[in-house]
């Protein structure tokens, strides 16, 4: 009986250590967030973290492999694998971990926001609250309401601020001289111009046809809460709009640009003369790279475009959560923030509120300077319309493929 009684105790205390063993491997979710910052960064060197993240630029691909990847190597020993993949990707990979019961997933940080930030918290696939526990949460602006909120959801402490943008129109001034300002005007302009116009089927077109929505149903019937008979109705103008449109498209809408890369090639290409981005330092990027004639300018409809932000992730079961929040917490650091900031590296706006930066890295910042070929930021911010509930950005996406692309 006393063998028995030794040998229970023991595989009790396995199958403790086996379902309680953090998938940090030192210590549960609250355990980690109950420790010290100094606890958390010594339990994350020389870890690995893989980061799923879209991979579709260049400059931000750069900025990761050639700044991000060897400051964390140099300052914690981290090891940052950068895989392709975002939204729907994300949302699956996590979705079929949770079904299959997996306590480690092959992700340990992602690039996230609106309807995909919204899929993983009904899914509970995502780690927190822990913003708060990061030091350079200090700087954030999260007073700020295109920060504070993601597609209108309180982020919570689940997913950390990275970066802020605004949509815009590109064009070619050599070819146009007074691009399109509104709805009406676009629709003047593409009939005018056949096949010089298309948008594409990804997050950057969806954002171009919420902006359109919002423009005809007026900001405020949009806000709040999905609501499917704001949507029935607002969605049919719109879709009767770009119908409309269609078959003066490029390629008369038989098909469509998958990804603003193909967007911006077609451009570069002459095939189209417009293109777009949720970049507003796109313009001066592609400038730098070659890629677009240094003819080209940014704007932002005057009936308003999307600004929003994206963020930091952690998966609930990632392995290596603590070096995750280190990794994040270097990302939203100053030094970090102002090297994303520079046209030509990203140019992606920060999300630090700068009066509660020293004087020091005030000053380096307004050096930055602002773009060259788009308007000052403060100005585009003039003309910000607010994200909506991400239903509307899923519904969008269906219908597209349903009543446009077909």
């Amino acid at each position: 009986m006393g063998q028995l009684k030794k040998f229970l105790l023991v595989l009790l205390c396995c199958l403790l250590l086996s379902c309680g063993g953090d998938n940090d491997r030192k210590g549960g979710s609250s355990e980690l967030l109950m420790l010290s910052w100094d606890e958390i960064v010594e339990r994350a060197r020389g870890e690995t973290v893989t980061m799923m993240m879209w991979k579709g630029d260049q400059n931000i691909n750069d900025y990761m492999q050639e700044y991000v990847k060897p400051e964390l190597k140099k300052r914690y020993g981290i090891d940052l694998q950068i895989a392709g993949g975002q939204g729907n990707t994300i949302v699956s990979i996590l979705k079929t971990e949770l079904e299959a019961g997996k306590t480690e997933s092959e992700m340990d940080l992602m690039w996230i926001n609106g309807e995909t930030f919204y899929q993983l918290r009904r899914i509970e696939a995502l780690f927190g609250p822990f913003v708060d526990k990061l030091p350079n949460a200090e700087y954030l602006d999260l007073q700020d309401p295109f920060v504070k909120y993601d597609f209108q959801q309180p982020i919570r402490g689940y997913e950390c601020p990275w970066g802020t943008v605004q949509f815009t129109m590109i064009h070619d001034t050599t070819k146009i001289q007074d691009p399109p300002r509104g709805p009406g005007e676009l629709e003047a302009f593409v009939k005018a111009h056949p096949g010089r116009f298309t948008i594409s089927s990804d997050f950057t077109g969806m954002t171009l046809l919420k902006s359109l929505m919002i423009a005809m149903a007026g900001e405020e019937k949009l806000q709040g809460a999905f609501d499917p008979a704001v949507y029935k109705k607002y969605s049919r103008q719109l879709f009767e709009y770009i119908n409309r449109l269609k078959p003066h498209f490029w390629r008369s809408g038989n098909t469509f640009p998958e990804s603003v890369s193909e967007m911006h090639r077609l451009y570069a290409n002459g095939e189209i003369w417009m293109t777009m981005s949720n970049n507003e330092a796109e313009t001066d990027n592609k400038i730098a790279e070659g890629l677009f004639p240094r003819s080209s300018r940014g704007y932002v409809l005057e009936s308003g475009t999307i600004r929003n932000s994206h963020y930091l992730g952690i998966p609930k079961h990632s392995n290596h959560r603590a070096a995750a929040m280190v990794a994040i917490n270097f990302m939203i650091s100053p030094g970090a923030q102002l090297q994303k900031l520079k046209p030509g590296v990203w140019g992606d706006g920060t999300v630090l509120k700068r009066s509660k930066l020293s004087t020091e890295w005030q000053q380096k910042f307004r050096e930055v300077g602002e773009l060259s070929h788009v308007k000052a930021r403060s100005r585009l911010r003039e003309n910000a319309l607010r994200e909506l509930a991400p239903k509307y950005m899923i519904k969008l996406y269906e219908d597209f493929r349903q009543q446009v692309v077909r």
